[in-house]
């Protein structure tokens, strides 16, 4: 029996199907590449909405968009940028065979990870509380156009706002805590001792998928929080 097959015949790691390590990695990369390609249009298909309602109400989008909170979006920015970070000291120490590391970051990677939702946690509690959700309750009378302190923004224009801007940020939410679920997972296989120099695709893979749903939250950082915001 060659060699390759000998190893592959004593690595537990490797799936049946697959010849060698090599080969069950390119796989799993691949995979992990198409599925983020699908991720992107599928966002790209919600800011594609967002620049069509934005260039036909304007002024309307940011008086509404000077109602959010840019404190507690500037820190969730910064919040996952940190974890962006201790990914990738995760991937490195996974490559690298250091074991406590590896643990200690995938656990600084799940606190972030929790704090940024708690702290849209925050933001949505607000939203609520100034009836600036989309529905019957929604409220938005009396605003100035910023620039403009003549006219007043449209309510059912400010609406379209805050659905997108609900549907966007929800949305994404909801990829953080898929990625706070895979991070669980990826911890409690590190602690187990499962992910080794010779085998730390899923870690890998794992960091992938988090460094995309951060990179979609600094694009949705700005075109929500940050327009018209000069004085």
């Amino acid at each position: 029996m060659p060699d390759s097959q000998l190893t592959a015949a004593h690595n537990p790691a490797l799936l049946h199907h697959f010849a060698e390590p090599q080969q069950q990695r390119d796989a799993a990369s691949l995979g992990t590449w198409v599925f983020l390609g699908t991720e992107i249009m599928f966002f790209g298909g919600l800011f594609c909405t967002y620049l069509v309602y934005r260039r036909g109400y304007f002024g309307d989008w940011g008086a509404a968009s000077k109602t959010l909170d840019v404190t507690l979006g500037a820190t969730n920015t910064a919040v996952l940028i940190c974890s962006s970070l201790t990914v990738v000291l995760a991937v490195w120490a996974a490559q690298t065979g250091r074991r406590r590391l590896l643990i200690g970051n995938l656990l600084a990677t799940l606190v972030l990870g929790t704090a940024f939702l708690g702290i849209k946690g925050i933001e949505y509690k607000e939203k609520f509380e100034k009836h600036h959700v989309p529905g019957a309750s929604f409220q938005f009378n009396n605003v100035m156009i910023p620039g403009h302190p003549d006219q007043y923004a449209n309510p059912s224009h400010a609406e379209i706002f805050f659905a997108l801007y609900f549907v966007m940020t929800g949305l994404h939410a909801l990829h953080m805590i898929v990625g706070i679920g895979i991070f669980i997972w990826l911890t409690v296989m590190a602690w187990k001792g499962r992910f080794t120099p010779e085998y730390n695709t899923p870690v890998e893979m794992g960091g992938l998928y988090w460094h995309f749903v951060d990179i979609i939250w600094i694009y949705l950082f700005p075109l929500l929080y940050l327009i018209d915001r000069h004085p």
